[in-house]
C-alpha cells in the first residue's frame, strides 16, 4: 500500500488510511492520550479517547510504547481547528508496534552539549533533529533543481568509475586499493571520463557521484569523501562561456529552491535563501588583491599572491557584497602553474579558467579544457606527468571540441547555503581522516 505521508493528509480529510510513522512524544491525560507521531515531512497527533470503551486494547497497546518506536495504524483523518499541528488528528481504530525503541543515548532535540563525534557515531539518531532533517532535505532539493536546469538545457547524465588504473591526477592524494593481482585507485574525480564522453561526441555532459581525496586535512570543509556535482560541455568560446552556464544553473537552482522550500527552510532553520542576480561579477586575481589592501588594509607577501589565501577567499565575499552587491565572485586571471595540465593557456600563457567564491569559500575551479593534442601533451610533460595520463592523452588524437566545465562539492554548497559550520553536518555520513565509521 502506497504511504501516505504527514504533509498529505490535508488530502484525505474524513478518510479511512493506514498510516505509519515515529512516535515523537505521548501525553497521557486524565481523559484522552495524545501521541504526536512523526515522518521526514513533519508531525500530526493521534487522539485515543478514554471514555470510549472499544479504545482500551489501543491504550493498553500505547502504554508500553516507547519514544521513537515505530507504528503503524488504521485511523481516520479528522479536520479539528483546535489541533495546533495542521488542524488535522487521527483517529484510530487499529495499532500495531512495527518496532519498539530502546533508551535514547542523547536527546536529538536537543543537542546543545552533544559531542559532534558522539552525533556521528549515531547519525542515524542525529539525523532525526528537525535542523538535520532539513539539512538533508535541502541537500537534496538543490541537486535536483541544478540536474533539472542540465536537463532542461540538453546535458546527459553519464556514470563514470570509481575504481581506476593509473593515480593520474596526483599519486600523492590518491588511495590506493588491492584489485585482484595489482594496483588500482579510487577516483579524484571524473574529470578525465568527463573529456573522454566529449570526445565520444555527447558534447554536454554531467555527473554526481563520490569523489576521493586521500589529504590529511581536517578542516571544516574538507572531506576524503564527497559528493562532487561535475559538468562538462563541447563547443565553447572561451572560458566564459563556463562561468556563464555556472552563474545559470545556480541562479536557477536557488529560484526553485526557494520557491518550494522557502517558507520551510525560514521556519526550521531560520534563514532566508537568497536568490542571486546575473551577472555574476568578475575580477582579475591581481586586481583582487589591490582591491583587499585598499579597502581592508590586507597585506601579505607578493609571493603568495599567485592564488587566494583563505583570508583572502574570506575577504572576498565582503568585497563582492560592498562592490557589486553580490554574494557570488568569479576570480580569473590564476597562473597556469598553479593549476592543472589540462587547463587551456592563452598565447601569453594565462590560465582560461577561474575560481567562483561564494560567502568567502571557492565552490568551484573551472576552465576551459586543453584539447589540442600537441599542447596538451607539452602540458603533461612540463609537469612531469608521463605513462600515467597516456590513456588521457589518448582521447585527443582523433579529435575533440573545444570544451569546457567545473565541479561544485554539494556538501559544501550545502554548508554555505545553509549556513552550517562543517561539511560534517551537510554530509549523510561523513568521512575524514580520523573517521572511517559507522
Amino acid at each position: 500500500m502506497e504511504k501516505i505521508f504527514v504533509n498529505e493528509l490535508k488530502n484525505h480529510i474524513d478518510e479511512e488510511i493506514t498510516f505509519g510513522g515515529f512516535v515523537d512524544a505521548i501525553r497521557d491525560k486524565k481523559w484522552v492520550m495524545f501521541v504526536i507521531l512523526k515522518d521526514h515531512t513533519g508531525r500530526v497527533q493521534m487522539t485515543i479517547e478514554k471514555s470510549e470503551e472499544q479504545n482500551q486494547k489501543l491504550l493498553d497497546i500505547m502504554s508500553n510504547v516507547t519514544k521513537d518506536s515505530t507504528i503503524k495504524i488504521k485511523a481516520k483523518v479528522v479536520s479539528n481547528d483546535a489541533v495546533k499541528l495542521g488542524g488535522i488528528e487521527l483517529i484510530p481504530e487499529y495499532i500495531e508496534v512495527t518496532s519498539k525503541a530502546e533508551e535514547l543515548p542523547f536527546d536529538y532535540n536537543n543537542l546543545e552539549g552533544v559531542n559532534l563525534d558522539t552525533r556521528l557515531d549515531y547519525r542515524w539518531l542525529d539525523i532525526r533533529n528537525d535542523k538535520n532533517m532539513m539539512i538533508h532535505l535541502v541537500s537534496s532539493e538543490m541537486v535536483r533543481y541544478m540536474r533539472e536546469y542540465l536537463y532542461n538545457n540538453g546535458f546527459t547524465e553519464i556514470h563514470t568509475p570509481k575504481i581506476i588504473g593509473a593515480a593520474s591526477e596526483s599519486g600523492s592524494e590518491v588511495f590506493e586499493v588491492k584489485y585482484f593481482d595489482r594496483s588500482a585507485y579510487l577516483a579524484q574525480s571524473p574529470q578525465f571520463y568527463k573529456q573522454m564522453a566529449l570526445a565520444a561526441g555527447l558534447d554536454k555532459v554531467f555527473e554526481v557521484a563520490p569523489c576521493f581525496r586521500a589529504e590529511n586535512s581536517n578542516t571544516s570543509r574538507h572531506a576524503t569523501e564527497f559528493t562532487s556535482f561535475d559538468l562538462e560541455f563541447a563547443y565553447i568560446k572561451d572560458y566564459h562561456d563556463v562561468m556563464n552556464l555556472e552563474a545559470e544553473m545556480i541562479t536557477y537552482a536557488l529560484t526553485k529552491l526557494n520557491e518550494s522550500m522557502g517558507e520551510r527552510i525560514k521556519e526550521v532553520l531560520d534563514i532566508d535563501i537568497v536568490v542571486p542576480k546575473l551577472p555574476f561579477p568578475e575580477m582579475k586575481l591581481k586586481d583582487i588583491y589591490k582591491e583587499l589592501e585598499e579597502r581592508y588594509d590586507y597585506k601579505i607577501d607578493d609571493s603568495l599572491k599567485n592564488d587566494l589565501t583563505t583570508e583572502a577567499e574570506r575577504l572576498v565575499y565582503k568585497l563582492a557584497k560592498d562592490k557589486f552587491d553580490s554574494e557570488f565572485m568569479f576570480v580569473v586571471d590564476f597562473p597556469a602553474e598553479k593549476r592543472a595540465f589540462y587547463h587551456m593557456r592563452d598565447e601569453e600563457g594565462r590560465l582560461q579558467g577561474f575560481d567562483l567564491i561564494w560567502r568567502g569559500t571557492e565552490i568551484t575551479t573551472g576552465a576551459q579544457r586543453e584539447h589540442r593534442y600537441e599542447e596538451i601533451v607539452k602540458n603533461a610533460k612540463e609537469k612531469g606527468l608521463g605513462d600515467d595520463v597516456k590513456f588521457y592523452l589518448d582521447f585527443f588524437k582523433y579529435g575533440c571540441p573545444p570544451h569546457g566545465g567545473f565541479a561544485i562539492g554539494v556538501d559544501r554548497l550545502t554548508m554555505l547555503l545553509l549556513d552550517v559550520p562543517s561539511v560534517k553536518e551537510t554530509q549523510f555520513i561523513f568521512r575524514g581522516p580520523t573517521r572511517l565509521n559507522p
